[in-house]
């Protein structure tokens, strides 16, 4: 399977502010996400299972400067499938979060710890192989370097998968 989606909300990581006055954040929960990974079903076709490793990031772009958190999600989450409808949750587990900025930025460098937290999903199912949905993420991050502290990550996102 694979699966692409964005997510939304946490606490602020880091704001950027431009010369003109306005600012642009990064949120912990923030960030555009695709991965991969199997989907299993099971006879009666009401029970799935799905683990995944993704890519997620949320990057701000300027002239002089830019601004970018990265990590690597393990998901794993069982569904309960009726008609056209899928909802379950599970684990996340986030490897290697991390600031990172170039330019201007460049003193911006702040690692986390890995991350353990829960998924909560609700999808509508197109056919038997595509899916989207809503889901609601909640884990912490804690700085290990740099100056982080640590940083709620709950927040909403959509998804879109695809088996195959």
């Amino acid at each position: 399977m694979f699966k692409l989606g964005y997510d939304f909300g946490g606490d602020t990581l880091v704001t950027a502010v431009f010369a003109d006055g306005s600012t642009r954040s990064i949120k912990a929960n923030e960030g555009f996400f695709m991965g991969v990974g199997a989907s299993i079903l099971n006879d009666a076709r009401n029970v799935e299972g799905e683990m995944s490793v993704s890519y997620k990031f949320q990057t701000i772009d300027a002239n002089d400067a830019n601004l970018q958190f990265t990590r690597f999600p393990f998901d794993a989450l069982l569904f309960y499938r009726q008609y056209r409808y899928r909802v379950g949750g599970g684990l996340t587990y986030h490897l290697n979060p991390k600031v990172r900025g170039s330019g201007a930025a460049a003193g911006l460098n702040v690692n986390y710890e890995n991350a353990l937290g829960a998924i909560l999903q609700g999808d509508y199912v197109f056919g038997p192989k595509t899916a989207v949905g809503l889901r609601y993420t909640m884990l912490q991050y804690k700085a290990t370097s740099g100056a982080g502290g640590t940083a709620r990550g709950d927040g909403f996102g959509f998804v879109f998968s695809m088996r195959f």
